[in-house]
């Protein structure tokens, strides 16, 4: 790491080993925001388009019949049967069910449900098969489900929770995000989100050479004399990637230090205190390694502003 007074004066830390103890100490266990649990705009943009069809099949809600009555709503209205793989809470409309394993063998039945403008009697009576055998016809005719738009909110609900992973890995970004905003337009510099090498040549007219085509980096700022280039990460949980991240960056560094260019990596969460050895050996490697806690101290705004 680049040591400087200004670690002393800042966050009275004064070496490596204590900076280094500073950044393990003040890790953060949290960095969840209101916004993260469920994205109701997705949710309400994915049913709207469907209100329609989804009261046409609240006309099943309390059949006692409702095997014929559900295969004489597909008649009427074969375009219905797209619907069924969002009833069990699945976005795609093939499935290859293992029906038999009688003896060790595995019989197979294969269903599909893509969007149909006609029915045979077959695809109604393996739609119907379907929605029997997983339980739906009778959650619908027991009442048990009362309004299946209501239903399928929840169950899109449901669905956005898989998002919450990219939520809150964007969680990080915000937050550094709106720290980079205020040092820039304090001192005057300029910066970019999600920079490619193609928008910093054309905004800037500076080419940096990057080690894959797809490289975007979360923020790259400009001085004078050189550029900045920020990347951000949060680890709520631990697993192997990290020690292979921590090599990455030290990658990265090394690509961008011989183009004259400094990396700024900002990392947080307690996922990093189960992968300290390689957390620490690209720490001491790399010029800037901060968390959140010493992004608030005014670390990022002195390295910034030529400081350290």
């Amino acid at each position: 790491m680049k040591f400087s007074q200004v670690y002393k004066d800042l966050i009275g830390c004064a070496s490596e080993d204590d900076v280094f103890a500073f950044f393990c100490r003040t890790l953060n266990d949290s960095i969840t925001y209101w916004d993260y649990f469920v994205n109701w705009t997705k949710v309400l943009e994915n049913t709207r388009h469907l209100e329609i069809d989804l009261n046409t099949l609240n006309y099943l809600v309390g059949k006692d019949n409702i095997e014929e009555e559900f295969k004489s709503l597909l008649h009427r209205h074969p375009d219905l049967v797209r619907l069924i793989p969002l009833l069990v809470a699945c976005r795609h409309s093939d499935f290859k069910i293992l029906v038999d394993f009688a003896e060790g063998e595995l019989l197979y039945e294969e269903f599909s449900f893509s969007r149909r403008s006609v029915l045979s009697d077959q695809d109604i009576e393996k739609a119907c098969r379907f929605t029997k055998e997983t339980g739906l016809l009778e959650m619908f005719s027991s009442r048990v489900i009362k309004s299946i738009p209501d239903y399928v909110i929840g169950v899109e609900v449901g669905l956005d929770s898989n998002g919450r992973k990219n939520r809150g890995g964007t969680a990080m970004e915000t937050i550094v995000g709106s720290c980079v905003a205020v040092i820039c337009e304090t001192h005057g510099l300029s910066f970019i989100k999600q920079a490619t090498a193609d928008k910093i040549k054309s905004l800037w007219g500076i080419t940096l050479k990057v080690d894959k085509s797809s490289r975007r980096f979360d923020f790259v700022v400009r001085l004078p004399e050189r550029i900045y280039i920020i990347e951000t990460n949060y680890y709520g949980g631990g697993g192997s990637k990290l020690k292979s991240t921590a090599g990455e960056y030290r990658t990265l560094h090394d690509y961008l230090s011989k183009q004259g260019q400094s990396l700024i990596w900002i990392t947080d969460g307690q996922g990093w205190k189960n992968t300290l050895r390689p957390l620490e050996e690209c720490f001491r490697y790399i010029d800037y390694t901060l968390n959140l806690k010493m992004v608030s101290e005014g670390l990022l705004a002195e390295i910034l502003t030529g400081n350290v």
